[in-house]
């Protein structure tokens, strides 16, 4: 048995069969491949013969570059709302919590109860009034004081209670 060789017209067609067979892989392949996508959509825009003999693979092409925008278009809106509903679920949260923490501080101040007023103040005011009370206090030494000078200086006693407690407030502030 002598081994045949093949003629160089079969060979010929054994090249253009199997040219065909990867023309049509390609055909597969271009719409899940946007690389193959590519390198076909170059070689047929560089030979204007082949791009006719292979229009449908180059319109391929073409749809598979169209379907990627699409798709990244569509992987950016998403990222866009995971982002939103993030941030609406974890930071803002956080973010009330520390205005409300500092403005927690103010509040608490604010709910402190009045300054206590001497329930005897009034009583001395209306004592100091009576004149047998006015007289026994001028028996005790220094001048009788007016009941308005008595007024006053209770006065002066509530004008420094509400200092204080107006000190408290701002050192209450300061500290939050």
């Amino acid at each position: 048995m002598s081994p045949e060789k093949p003629s160089p017209r079969t060979k010929r067609a054994c090249v253009a069969s199997e040219e065909e067979r990867a023309w049509v892989t390609f055909y597969r392949r271009v719409g899940h491949d946007l690389a193959i996508a590519t390198e076909v959509l170059a070689q047929l825009d560089a030979d204007p013969e082949m791009k006719r003999a292979h229009l449908a693979l180059y319109l391929c092409c073409k749809e598979s570059f169209r379907l990627h925008k699409a798709r990244l278009a569509r992987n950016k809106r998403i990222g866009q709302f995971v982002r939103w509903l993030c941030h609406g679920l974890f930071v803002r949260p956080v973010q009330a919590l520390r205005h409300a923490g500092r403005q927690g501080g103010n509040l608490a101040v604010e709910c402190l109860p009045e300054p206590v007023k001497e329930p005897a103040v009034p009583q001395v005011r209306q004592l100091t009034r009576e004149p047998e009370f006015a007289q026994a206090a001028s028996a005790f030494g220094p001048p009788a004081t007016s009941p308005t000078a008595t007024t006053d200086a209770i006065g002066a006693n509530g004008a420094e209670l509400a200092a204080s407690a107006s000190s408290r407030t701002k050192a209450s502030r300061s500290a939050a």
